[in-house]
């Protein structure tokens, strides 16, 4: 593979966070939305951690009344969620072109996952590869493997007190500072 004269190229892994989390369904099933987003969230950051490249998860808030769009970063992970009237799918194709460039040039691998068809379609004409959701699960799960089991989700920073709460008592707090 040949690279191009400025260094290595950027991987960049761009997720539908609903399309990943509704793959399995009896997470749907046993977790609240809050929870299942926390937990894919958390996977994801470890993921980032071990695999080294940017992962940009993206949440849709297209019915919601949230009037901006919202952007948390975690070390090499990106929470996005979009503003009202905005859909997971129209910012990761904005994304895309965006990165065209970089892509076409070879600065940039960028791989999407989602399992919508329609979405996968669009990503390909703009240059990125696409990977499914149940792909790319099974991917963070032998990556998981080969690493030996479970990387703490805080990376290699101390515990924390939340480090040791009960998930329902993280969750309420959650709760209560969105709600501020």
């Amino acid at each position: 593979m040949k690279r191009n004269a400025a260094g290595p190229r950027r991987r960049i892994l761009i997720v539908d966070g609903y399309n990943v989390i509704n793959v399995r369904k009896p997470v749907r099933e046993s977790l609240q939305l809050e929870d299942a987003r926390r937990r894919l969230t958390d996977r994801l950051h470890d993921y980032a951690g071990y695999s080294g490249q940017q992962i940009i998860l993206v949440y849709d808030a297209w019915l919601s009344d949230r009037r901006q769009r919202s952007v948390e970063r975690h070390g090499a992970l990106e929470v996005v969620f979009t503003m009202k009237g905005e859909t997971a799918d129209c910012y990761i194709e904005r994304l895309c072109d965006e990165l065209a460039e970089d892509i076409a040039l070879r600065r940039a691998e960028v791989r999407v996952a989602t399992s919508d068809g329609v979405e996968q379609t669009v990503v390909l004409g703009r240059g990125a590869v696409r990977v499914s959701s149940r792909e790319l699960l099974l991917e963070m799960d032998m990556a998981q493997q080969a690493r030996g089991g479970r990387v703490s989700s805080s990376g290699a920073r101390r515990p924390t007190v939340a480090d040791r709460l009960p998930e329902d008592v993280l969750a309420k707090l959650e709760r209560m500072r969105r709600e501020q």
